[in-house]
């Protein structure tokens, strides 16, 4: 069975934060580079929910996983 396919755009609609292409550009130049010590979960601009939200995709290896990667990779 496949697993969803989750676009950026939603993960940040999941996240409460603004979601158009250039609202996520921003937020990407904004907070990039993440320092390679910090797991992203742990970034200081996170609130407490969505820590736990992207904590916990990664831990279970959940629908939201692949996406969370992705934005991991583009704020190192």
């Amino acid at each position: 069975m496949e697993q969803p396919h989750h676009p950026l755009e939603e993960l940040f609609r999941q996240l409460g934060l603004p979601a158009e292409a250039a609202a996520i550009d921003r937020f990407i130049a904004t907070h990039a580079p993440l320092a390679a010590d910090v797991a992203l979960a742990d970034a200081p601009f996170w609130t407490p929910a969505q820590a736990t939200f992207l904590r916990e995709e990664i831990l279970e290896d959940a629908d939201w996983a692949e996406i969370v990667d992705h934005l991991n990779a583009a704020l190192r």
